[in-house]
């Protein structure tokens, strides 16, 4: 399946609406832009998205804790992620092979049932029956 775009509409007031305008003709973007980006950054940032006017901005970058916070990962977890992901994908690999071998086999099953016959072990017991019973002694 593909990546299919989606409409979101909603209403805000006009003043709202006239603020947003001149936010994007100061970008030199579509309004939909504007909003695209938004959309992009919160699904980006799960949600973590504070919206603030950008003398606020300026304020708020002299404080230590920064938004969205960072994160240093140690490169040993990177490493081991990724070695990770190498092992799942080979996995999916020996997967998938697997069930083109049950599949092939499968196949080859439902073209040789009519060929052989089926021996029961039943009929085998039957036939010992008729025939003279063997003694040991």
């Amino acid at each position: 399946m593909g990546n299919k775009n989606k409409t979101i509409s909603f209403r805000v007031n006009e003043d709202a609406f006239e603020t947003l305008r001149e936010i994007a003709e100061e970008r030199d973007i579509s309004l939909s832009a504007v909003f695209r980006n938004y959309v992009e950054m919160l699904v980006a940032h799960d949600g973590q998205v504070e919206v603030v006017p950008e003398h606020e901005v300026d304020e708020s970058s002299e404080d230590s804790s920064s938004f969205p916070p960072k994160v240093e990962v140690p490169k040993s977890y990177v490493r081991e992620h990724e070695r990770l992901e190498l092992e799942a994908d080979h996995l999916r690999e020996q997967l998938d092979e697997h069930r083109r071998y049950v599949t092939q086999l499968s196949q080859r099953l439902e073209n040789q049932e009519g060929e052989d016959e089926v021996i029961q072990l039943e009929e085998l017991d039957d036939e010992s029956e008729e025939e003279e019973p063997f003694r040991l002694g």
